[in-house]
This record gives structure tokens, C-alpha cells and sequence, in this order.
């Protein structure tokens, strides 16, 4: 009979292992960091599609969808700073609670947003921004031409956009005035990202609505590449990523 017991043991103590392991990654995915995935290009060039992410839950404080997976019942933010411009936040869909998006803050409550001849403009004054050059984006296999320019955001640091060139569907929108707790945000690739400006679909994001700061990025694999597969990582994880702020100077 002892050693049924010792076999009996041995799994209560296996099981409590996995249960601690769980209940620890959970408290640090709802309290302190949580890993996001890049699906798309919206934020090109800044995010890369394969990049993963750290994402502060700490950095604004706590909000009703700030634990994974349950929306907390309560209105606001507790504790935490706000918000600044030049911030790449993620934030539940307004129009779709279950989807998760990533974009740059660019208007603050109060300011006034809008886009003429695909220039920014800021409580009417446009962002000023530098062309430094042309660049390949790659989408599924196919090569994209855009321009690149440095934008420079009032109180934030620069980082570079990507524009496709003169009359895309964004170019030009009407003027928006940012409600309180509430923020104006972009996508990097301008020409290629459903962002604030298609107002049916994002519109304006309640602070309430963030789950939490873009810091650092984990590790990053090629575009359409499993990030699961560790054993190939060797192969497909673009090194030259791993750790980067994503602050951090454009690298051009």
C-alpha cells in the first residue's frame, strides 16, 4: 500500500506545481504584463506583423478590461498615470469589446485632430515631420512602395510613419474634437490602418477601453511564421528585434 500512497503523492504534488505555475502567470498577465501578437501592418514601421509584445497593465492603473478574458464591473480607471500622446496603446474595440487593437495616441482630450492632404494637424497646427526616404513594405509576399517620414508629436518622441502617397481614402477627414477621457489615436502605416479616423469602426477610445502600454518587444519571427514552433526560432526570429523598445530611435 506505500508506494500507491507515494504514487498518490507524487501527483497531488505535480498537480499543485501546475496550479501555482497557472495562478502566478495569471496574476502577472492581469497586474503586470501581458504578451500581445502583431497580426497586421497598421503599425508598420514601427511594429513589425510577428513582432510580440510586453504591454504595462500597470503604467495607466486598472480598468474594467484590464484581467484577461472578464470585464470587471466598474466604470473608469483606478490608480495610474494618464495617458500621453505618442503613447502605442492597447485598447478593446469600442464598437467590439472582444477585439483587441493597437495604435498610437495622438490626440488627448480636448485637442483637435485632423488630416488635410495627408498631413496631421494638431488644435490646427500641422505635426511637423521629415521625408527621409523611400522603403519596400512587404504584405503577404508582395512588395508595397512607401514613403517614410519622421513625425514629431508635441511632447513625445519622434518615430517614423509610413505614407503611401497623395489621395488615399485618409488623407483627408473632417475635424474631430476629442471628448473627455477620451483619446484620437493612428496606426504608423497612415495609409493602411482602420484607426480613429473611420469613426463607424474605432472613433474616439474611452480611457476605460485601455488595456495597457506597448513597452518592448519579447522576440519577433518572420511574417507568417508560428511563433510557437521554439525549435525553429533559430531559423525565423529576427534577432535584431528581440528586447527593442518600441521607442526607441527609427533606425533608417
Amino acid at each position: 500500500m506505500k508506494p500507491k500512497a507515494k504514487a498518490e503523492g507524487g501527483f497531488g504534488e505535480v498537480l499543485k506545481i501546475f496550479v501555482s505555475a497557472f495562478f502566478i502567470a495569471f496574476l502577472i498577465r492581469s497586474f503586470a504584463y501581458e504578451p500581445f501578437s502583431i497580426p497586421s501592418g497598421s503599425m508598420q514601421p514601427t511594429l513589425e506583423i510577428g513582432d510580440t509584445l510586453f504591454v504595462s497593465k500597470f503604467a495607466y492603473g486598472y480598468g474594467p478590461y484590464s484581467i484577461p478574458f472578464v470585464r470587471l464591473p466598474f466604470e473608469g480607471r483606478i490608480w495610474g498615470e494618464d495617458a500621453k500622446r505618442g503613447d502605442i496603446i492597447v485598447f478593446k474595440l469600442p464598437t467590439d469589446p472582444s477585439t483587441d487593437y493597437i495604435k498610437r495616441i495622438i490626440g488627448l482630450p480636448g485637442d483637435t485632430v485632423q488630416v488635410r492632404d495627408g498631413l496631421l494637424y494638431l488644435n490646427d497646427n500641422p505635426v511637423p515631420r521629415e521625408f527621409v526616404g523611400d522603403s519596400l513594405e512587404f504584405f503577404s509576399g508582395i512588395r508595397i512602395p512607401r514613403q517614410v517620414f519622421i513625425e514629431d508629436l508635441p511632447d513625445a518622441e519622434p518615430y517614423a510613419i509610413h505614407e503611401q502617397g497623395p489621395g488615399e481614402p485618409l488623407d483627408n477627414t473632417r475635424l474631430f474634437k476629442v471628448p473627455a477621457n477620451h483619446y484620437f489615436v493612428m496606426g504608423d502605416n497612415r495609409d493602411g490602418s482602420q484607426d480613429s479616423r473611420v469613426f463607424s469602426k474605432v472613433g474616439y477610445i474611452p480611457a476605460e477601453n485601455i488595456v495597457g502600454r506597448a513597452e518592448r518587444i519579447f522576440y519577433s519571427v518572420e511574417e507568417g511564421e508560428p511563433w510557437w514552433q521554439f525549435w525553429r526560432w533559430g531559423e525565423v526570429m529576427r534577432t535584431e528585434r528581440t528586447f527593442m523598445s518600441v521607442y526607441a530611435e527609427p533606425d533608417l
